[in-house]
């Protein structure tokens, strides 16, 4: 594996004159690099065929991993509403990693060739990219994760204002693609919350799909009333956009659950919608999101995977939800910025997802970072 991976990212040119000026950053490509991190904005997407066949004629390299996004992330800029792009060179031992090309929900099983390979390996991390319009993307992400023995999957969902496109060598629409790598390579990763618990669990007890009817056997309204309290509570239109649940990740703890937003209430009823279906007996927990407890578990996160590090970090991968970045943190790329402010320089890259994955899950409103060390 390389010692450091190389970095090159711009924006506010077109798209062959920002491939050019990456290109350009970096310099004579060492003969040990075999594979890119490529993330474009969605403003690039329609050109993503031309400007891969371009990196791999100019490179030598055919490995190629990313997608699109409404914003991305190259070192320690946030790059929003304009053409731009974010490149990332690494080496590793071709024994060492494979790509996943567009896994999509009829598909059985893994390719053979995959499988066996996975098969052989102690551990897999692997770094996925999914399209929002696939059809049940969560049973698919499980399924992933039960077919690879020992897998951890890290990773978002692409955001687009038009085309999504995701890049696994060649550029796909729709499934899952990416790269899977084995126990040689190491990575750590962690994921912060943007939201904090604003109450105890509780316990689903009568539900309809994405309504809750009770939770503890009392009306789920009086319960959400209750943890939010009486100021809140009088709004409850004003409330959406502050407070949302989290469905509590089974066999986990306060830290790990699935944000999903308030998108109905009915008083009459004390009826409480929210953006996913629900189960009986699953665990809810009220949750406030708001800059500063976002910033204190971004801390919490980033001060774990410190005491983790060894010295030099290689390269890392950072995949951010959309309400984040510039919307929660501050217009001058604050989010990543702290990134390094607290684990030093190194490359970054990364994008603005629509839902982030970790450990096989989907989450909402949470920041992941993978680290290659």
């Amino acid at each position: 594996m390389m010692d450091q991976f190389l970095l090159a990212h711009g924006a506010g040119q077109s798209g062959d004159l920002l491939l050019d000026d990456c290109l350009n950053q970096l310099g004579d490509i060492p003969p040990e690099a075999n594979f890119g991190f490529l993330y474009l904005s969605d403003a690039l997407a329609d050109m993503a065929e031309s400007l891969i066949a371009r990196l791999k004629e100019a490179t030598g390299i055919t490995a190629w991993v990313g997608t699109v996004g409404i914003g991305i992330i190259g070192g320690a800029t946030e790059y929003y509403d304009e053409p731009a792009m974010a490149i990332m060179l690494a080496g590793f031992n071709e024994a060492d990693y494979r790509l996943l090309s567009n896994l999509r929900e009829n598909d059985a099983s893994l390719p053979a060739e995959l499988a066996d390979w996975c098969s052989n390996n102690d551990f897999n991390v692997g770094l996925l990219h999914a399209d929002p319009a696939t059809a049940n993307l969560q049973p698919l992400l499980a399924r992933l994760g039960d077919d690879i023995p020992a897998a951890f999957m890290i990773g978002g969902i692409s955001s687009s204002h038009g085309r999504e496109a995701q890049f696994a060598e060649h550029v796909f629409q729709g499934g899952i693609s990416g790269a899977l790598f084995s126990q040689a390579v190491p990575i750590i990763t962690n994921l912060t919350q943007g939201c904090s618990p604003i109450g105890p669990r509780h316990v689903v007890t009568q539900c309809e799909r994405n309504v809750m009817h009770s939770l503890d056997d009392r009306p789920a309204l009086d319960v959400l009333a209750e943890d939010v309290g009486e100021v809140i509570a009088q709004d409850w239109q004003q409330a959406a956009g502050y407070i949302f649940a989290g469905i509590v990740n089974k066999n986990s703890d306060l830290d790990d659950y699935s944000i999903r937003q308030l998108v109905g209430i009915d008083p009459d009823s004390k009826l409480v919608a929210i953006g996913d279906y629900l189960e009986h007996n699953d665990e809810i927990i009220f949750c406030k999101r708001d800059g500063g407890t976002a910033m204190e578990d971004m801390e919490r996160m980033l001060r774990q995977l410190k005491k983790r590090c060894p010295s030099t970090i290689k390269g890392g991968v950072y995949v951010s939800c959309l309400g984040r970045g510039r919307h929660q943190f501050g217009d001058h790329s604050e989010e990543v910025r702290f990134i390094h402010a607290v684990l030093g320089d190194f490359p970054l890259i990364g994008f603005f997802a629509n839902g982030e994955i970790h450990k096989s899950a989907l989450y909402g409103f949470t920041g992941v970072l993978a680290l290659f060390v």
